[in-house]
C-alpha cells in the first residue's frame, strides 16, 4: 500500500497544481507513475489524494437533451386502430389518436381489463373522445371476433 509519506513537498505541490488545473483521478495516478516512479493502484491513488486534501474538480455532467416533439396536430376526430401483433400480456391492444392529436397505446389484459398510456405523461382525454374512443374500440373488438 501507497502512504502520501513517501512524497517530497515538491511531489505533493505538483499533484496539487494537476489536480487545480483539472486533471481527473486516472491522471494523478499516471503522473505518479510517469513523472515520479511510484506505480500505484487507483485506489491507492485515491487515498493519497484524500490524505493531502486534494479536491478534484469535477465537470459539471452535460444534461441529456429533451428532444422537442412536434405538437400534436388536431384533427377533430378520435381514431382508434388494433394492433396484428398484440403487446406482451394483453389480448388485444392498439393505438388511438384523439381530437386534439395526443395519441396513447390502449390494451385489454387477459382479465379484460382496459389500459391506457398516453404518449405525453399524464395526459387525459376529453369526455367526448372517451366516450369515442370506447365505441370504436368496441366495433374493433366486434369485428376481429374477439
Amino acid at each position: 500500500m501507497f502512504s502520501a509519506s513517501k512524497l517530497t513537498p515538491d511531489q505533493v505541490i505538483a499533484l496539487q497544481q494537476w489536480a487545480a488545473e483539472g486533471a481527473t483521478m486516472s491522471d494523478l495516478q499516471r503522473h505518479l507513475k510517469d513523472d515520479f516512479g511510484f506505480t500505484v493502484t487507483y485506489m491507492d491513488t485515491r487515498f493519497v489524494i484524500l490524505d493531502l486534501g486534494i479536491q478534484l474538480i469535477e465537470e459539471p455532467k452535460a444534461e441529456p437533451k429533451i428532444e422537442d416533439k412536434p405538437a400534436p396536430i388536431p384533427t377533430g376526430e378520435v381514431t382508434t386502430t388494433m394492433d396484428t401483433l398484440t403487446l406482451p400480456g394483453a389480448l388485444v391492444s392498439g393505438k388511438v389518436t384523439f381530437s386534439d392529436g395526443e395519441t396513447a397505446v390502449w390494451m385489454l389484459d387477459q382479465s379484460g381489463r382496459p389500459g391506457l398510456d398516453p404518449d405525453t405523461a399524464g395526459y387525459r382525454p376529453n369526455q367526448e373522445d372517451i366516450a369515442a374512443f370506447q365505441q370504436q374500440l368496441r366495433a374493433l373488438i366486434q369485428k376481429s371476433g374477439i
